[in-house]
């Protein structure tokens, strides 16, 4: 090793101690944990070893809802959030006036407090009797009739957790992709409007090609994000999630660990680990397809 190769060692080290100590060691430490049957925190004892752990937990009718919440999450709002920020961003890169103002009211929701976007959301959606709230007044100009979004049907409160996830992720989305394309270099919209090339082409072959790492980046931060909601779900309907059948696997593994019946390292530790493998696998499937369809 040269003198170069060892002043590089030297700057990543504090680096690699800290990931170390606070990514590397409590992962290995929570795996041994989910192996460890019975185990008791108070006296850290256990009296076996074996996937007993595993087993309870993907049999666990709490755990089974909180994944179906989180994959539906996923599923929704990755996509629907993407999707929209490019179509805002496009059009704040048409805006040549007030486009910074316009930038900075996007931004504002990621700025401001998880718990404080949910009271909000909470008064436009929570029946209570006084009101029907905001939301179902409108329907009911359209004739709808009002539903309890907060406290009624699954599929109404899903909706309301989707709508919301998306609001707060959106302005983070719309930042990354508004700079993605302003990089993008004219040169090459020069040349298609000099060839007459119509404006759709030149966005599917153009545009979307040239932002592709960023979008990439942002399908694979989303899908991250989304697999470890848990403070959205809290905001909207309170602690007990499993009461509203909107928990999910992090608000269980929370559960497990300090909630109403909590106390079970070993299994909270089990599903970290079915959470990091499923991530995972989804975040290597992404980089697989990335080496066909992203252009860096």
């Amino acid at each position: 090793m040269d003198k170069n190769d060892f002043k590089g060692w030297l700057y990543l080290l504090p680096a690699m101690l800290f990931l170390g100590v606070f990514m590397v060691y409590p992962l290995i430490d929570v795996f041994i944990y989910s192996f460890e049957e019975g185990y008791n925190s108070a006296s850290q004892t256990f009296f076996g070893i074996g996937i007993y752990n595993y087993s309870y937990v993907l049999r666990d009718p709490y755990f089974l809802q909180a994944l179906k919440n989180t994959f539906i999450l996923v599923v929704i709002t990755v996509p629907l959030s993407t999707g929209l920020a490019l179509l805002i961003s496009v059009g704040l890169s048409s805006i040549k006036a007030l486009r910074n103002l316009y930038q900075t009211i996007y931004f504002l929701p990621y700025v401001t407090n998880t718990l404080a976007v949910g009271l909000v959301f909470m008064i436009l959606f929570k029946q209570t009797p006084y009101t029907d709230g905001l939301v179902n007044l409108v329907l009911k100009v359209f004739g709808f009739t009002p539903v309890d979004f907060i406290n009624g049907p699954y599929w109404a409160k899903m909706l309301v957790l989707s709508v919301y996830t998306i609001w707060v992720v959106m302005p983070f989305k719309v930042l990354i992709l508004t700079s993605a394309l302003a990089s993008v270099d004219q040169s090459y919209y020069d040349a298609a409007r000099v060839d007459g090339t119509p404006q759709n082409r030149v966005f599917t072959k153009i545009t979307l090609p040239m932002i592709s790492p960023s979008l990439f980046y942002l399908f694979i931060t989303g899908f991250i994000g989304a697999f470890k909601a848990y403070s959205d779900a809290v905001a909207l309907f309170g602690s007990n999630l499993n009461a509203n059948e909107m928990n999910t696997i992090v608000g269980y593994i929370y559960d497990m660990l300090y909630g109403d019946s909590g106390g079970y390292p070993s299994f909270a530790s089990a599903a970290a680990i079915i959470l990091f493998m499923i991530v995972l696998t989804i975040t290597c499937i992404n980089l697989m397809i990335s080496k066909k369809h992203v252009h860096y």
